[in-house]
């Protein structure tokens, strides 16, 4: 099932290739957080409606309410790229939280952060209590409260 999630991933990035935008224009806002390499390959993609994969394997794995709950989130990442509602797009903080998901994507690995990921909804809900997204909102919510700049990278890495 990961092999076929991580296709279907490679096959949504690539069909938006040409929609993406580099983080690198959020490099006035977040110079002090991000470095401007990750921001120059880390990417967004404003979309109509996030797209989820609709996998008849993920709803038997128990990952149905996670798949059909894309209206209570603005934003999804895999791996490079993330995709943003209209809405979320105008919001900083969103981005700095799917930023975060892009460093655990390249730190864990696709397969691996695919198989935690999953696991953690399944055990978690999607919530702060599940690990990955607890890390996100936290990190979000220190950039938000206006926080002293620090190395996000360097935070997200070490506490995997």
């Amino acid at each position: 099932m990961i092999d076929l999630l991580e296709s279907w991933i490679d096959e949504i990035n690539e069909a938006h290739k040409s929609d993406r935008h580099p983080c690198s224009v959020l490099q006035h806002q977040f110079g002090s957080y991000y470095r401007p390499e990750l921001l120059r390959s880390s990417y967004f993609v404003v979309v109509n409606a996030l797209p989820m994969p609709k996998m008849p394997e993920l709803r038997e794995a128990g990952l149905g309410d996670f798949i059909d709950n894309e209206d209570h989130f603005g934003g999804i990442t895999y791996k490079d790229t993330y995709y943003l509602l209209p809405e979320a797009a105008k919001d900083v903080g969103i981005h700095f939280h799917e930023l975060v998901h892009v460093i655990q994507w390249r730190t864990l690995g696709a397969r691996n952060f695919i198989q935690r990921y999953m696991e953690e909804i399944r055990r978690f809900g999607y919530s702060e209590k599940a690990p990955l997204e607890g890390m996100a909102y936290r990190l979000q919510k220190r950039f938000e409260e206006g926080v002293l700049p620090f190395d996000v990278e360097k935070k997200v890495v070490a506490t995997l």
